[in-house]
């Protein structure tokens, strides 16, 4: 396989590991100034499983639509214009999309500051192949629980947002650790409706506890806040 001074000599072909299901084909998105990196590195992660998009600039990458598939980006940080750790200052609201960061010229105050802002890995060109494809792979993963985790919240929103307004208000002193007694002089009602409303809610949002109902109204966060 032929290599440039962006990689160092082909390490033996990657195992199952690095590959993936096609129906689910994971995303690594280069960004880097040098053309012949992104060729290299564009048939580097072709061979290891996964599909690759590469871009000139940082402004390219900007324009590019969301995906909402497992991704990351392997990113040059000395890029003319905007540079490689503005673009991760940028990224910041993207958890879902880590970033690796690939340089020629690395120091140690850049490393740092890159990896404190959430950079998987910081890798000084040449580096090996098993290197970066190994930190492709763990940010993939990463990617992939930061998609399901956002998924979860969406659908209990979605929960949420199916409760009458009753309901909510129910939830929401439920989850502060009121009786149903204190529930009901607090919303008026009866104790045999507050009952009621709250079995709805349980089944509503799937909470199988209080405990879980607790946590749920935790992971909501301020979307509950309005309720009370």
């Amino acid at each position: 396989m032929k290599t440039n001074a962006a990689i160092g000599a082909p390490a033996r072909r990657p195992s199952s590991p690095f590959s993936t299901a096609p129906t689910a084909k994971p995303l690594v998105f280069i960004v880097d100034d040098d053309v012949s990196v992104r060729e290299s590195l564009e048939l580097l992660i072709a061979k290891a499983g996964w599909r690759a998009e590469a871009f000139a600039s940082a402004e390219e990458f900007l324009v590019r639509s969301r995906e909402s598939v497992p991704s990351c980006l392997v990113l040059d940080v000395g890029l003319p214009d905007l540079n490689g750790l503005e673009l991760q200052r940028r990224m910041s609201s993207r958890p879902e999309l880590p970033i690796i960061f690939i340089t020629g010229r690395g120091d140690i105050p850049m490393t740092v500051q890159a990896m404190r802002a959430g950079a998987v890995e910081f890798l000084t060109k040449p580096f090996s192949t098993e290197a970066l494809l190994s930190a492709i792979h763990g940010a993939i993963e990463r990617s992939r629980a930061s998609l399901a985790q956002e998924a979860g919240l969406r659908k209990l929103r979605d929960r949420h947002e199916a409760l009458t307004a009753r309901e909510r208000q129910v939830m929401a002193t439920v989850v502060r650790g009121h009786l149903n007694k204190q529930i009901a002089f607090e919303l008026g009602l009866s104790e045999i409706t507050v009952k009621v409303h709250r079995g709805r809610v349980m089944k509503k949002m799937g909470a199988t506890s209080l405990a879980d109902l607790v946590n749920m109204s935790a992971r909501l966060g301020d979307t509950t806040a309005g309720t009370r």
